[in-house]
């Protein structure tokens, strides 16, 4: 594939996630409401569709437990499905309690679910007091002998720092000698520059696109953006979800100057040979095991 700039998304690619994001979900939604659900399967909240804010998906897993609490016969599977069909993320999910509960049920569920609470206790999970005081100006609530959860284990640096990096010095200075760089994550401006500086990667300020910055993938803005400030032509944008996939595919549709590739790469949720097929699907052009392929798969416009 030959391009002229290189896009990559963080959570899956350049980290693993799957000890700090995807266990600060489950974890939150049980200190929180007293239940929640196995780790592995948030990835089917993934493949749902419109969830690449880990905050919304921490959301539709509290909306699936207190539907369940509430009298929802319906596994797992059947919710994120319904999920996928009403149009993905947060509003799909908050439609089928409606449309699988009565409406007394519906908005008992809506009443206790507390949005705000589960953000402020993800993100003290996520990122220890230290971090959570400098980054979001608060006190810890958790860290205090009054609100502790002892069903939890609560590391003093928090979940970020179990994330181990994926992309090793020699892939960073290869893609680095050869292509334009750039970054589009969900995840907060704040954690994205803590990753990004933690792997080494060299990506100016103006080229990264983090949550708030654009709606949000798939929607194309983000990677459109970051492709003009780059001055790029030819795009290959690497994540690890089908939503990443779709980003590049929507980008490519709506720019008509430039090309876009999508890769997806099989460090994240998806893996194996059905992620691979997964990927496939949605119209990867490529599907790599790591991005340390990247600099083999890839060569300069």
């Amino acid at each position: 594939m030959e391009v002229d700039t290189v896009v990559l998304d963080i959570d899956g690619v350049l980290v693993d996630v799957s000890n700090s994001y995807r266990r600060a979900i489950v974890d939150s939604v049980q200190v929180v409401y007293g239940k929640t659900i196995p780790k592995a399967r948030v990835q089917l909240f993934k493949d749902a569709g419109g969830f690449n804010n880990d905050w919304l998906v921490t959301d539709a897993v509290a909306l699936f437990v207190l539907a369940r609490s509430a009298s929802l016969d319906s596994k797992l599977e059947a919710f994120t499905a319904a999920i996928e069909h009403a149009g993905g993320g947060l509003e799909g999910a908050k439609s089928v309690v409606r449309e699988r509960l009565d409406a007394e049920t519906a908005a008992t569920v809506l009443d206790r679910w507390e949005p705000d609470r589960l953000r402020t206790v993800f993100q003290q999970l996520y990122l220890g007091p230290k971090a959570y005081r400098d980054l979001e100006g608060g006190e810890p609530d958790l860290y205090d002998e009054s609100g502790r959860d002892t069903s939890i284990e609560l590391p003093p640096d928090g979940y970020m720092a179990n994330e181990p990096v994926l992309i090793d010095h020699d892939t960073i200075e290869a893609l680095d000698e050869n292509f334009e760089l750039g970054v589009v994550t969900g995840r907060p401006r704040a954690e994205a520059k803590l990753a990004i500086d933690r792997v080494g990667l060299p990506v100016p300020p103006e080229r990264l696109f983090a949550m708030g910055d654009w709606p949000g993938k798939p929607d194309p803005a983000g990677l459109i953006t970051v492709t003009e400030r780059a001055g790029g032509t030819a795009v290959a944008f690497a994540g690890d979800t089908q939503d990443d996939i779709r980003t590049a595919t929507n980008a490519d549709s709506n720019d008509s100057e430039r090309r876009y590739e999508g890769i997806g790469v099989l460090t994240g949720g998806l893996s194996d040979e059905e992620g691979r097929t997964a990927f496939e699907a949605v119209g990867a052009e490529l599907v790599l095991e790591s991005v340390t392929e990247l600099p083999d798969r890839l060569h300069p416009l």
